[in-house]
């Protein structure tokens, strides 16, 4: 039923937005963007504006992933993945996905190493992530040589953690055909 809402609305806007003229859809546009940080980070995304279009979702798997426990800031996968899938929607360049992916896993990794933690859902995650890059890489023009290195270092990390999170890492790389090193 939620979806059959959203597409009717969505209909709905797009039937509103016909009726704009330029002047008016620029003006909405500006409204947008003033809105909120997140459809700033979606423009400037889309149109490839600024020197990093990256740095706001980095920001947010940053915060989500590596949270000040000094200040209390509990994690959330959710939250962190959803930085990656608004990235998507906004350009979604296949270099560009794969950074963030790769980035979500270094800082998962990092963060669970550094503190200690030992959440078998956000492990679950990690690996569930770590996945994505590997098929990510591989259709990658340039091959991504130093995305994989960065993997490894994150497999590597990650066999501190127990609960099998290393080995499945393994798994993957050999199922994806990349020369996972020693452990």
């Amino acid at each position: 039923m939620a979806a059959e809402l959203d597409g009717r609305q969505g209909q709905d806007v797009k039937a509103k937005l016909a009726d704009f003229d330029r002047v008016g859809l620029i003006g909405l546009i500006q409204d947008l963007y003033a809105a909120n940080k997140d459809n700033q980070a979606f423009l400037h995304a889309r149109f490839a504006l600024g020197d990093d279009v990256l740095k706001p979702y980095k920001t947010t798997i940053d915060r989500w992933l590596w949270p000040d426990v000094f200040k209390n800031q509990d994690t959330s996968v959710a939250k962190a993945k959803k930085a990656i899938s608004d990235y998507k929607k906004a350009i979604g360049q296949p270099e560009g996905l794969a950074e963030l992916m790769v980035f979500y896993c270094e800082r998962a990794a990092g963060f669970s190493n550094d503190v200690g933690l030992q959440d078998e859902g956000y492990f679950d995650a990690l690996v569930r992530m770590f996945e994505h890059p590997l098929k990510a890489i591989g259709l990658l023009p340039e091959g991504g040589s130093e995305l994989m290195e960065r993997l490894d270092a994150v497999r590597h990390t990650s066999h501190n953690f127990g609960y099998g999170v290393g080995d499945e890492m393994d798994d993957f790389l050999a199922e994806y055909g990349f020369d996972g090193g020693s452990r």
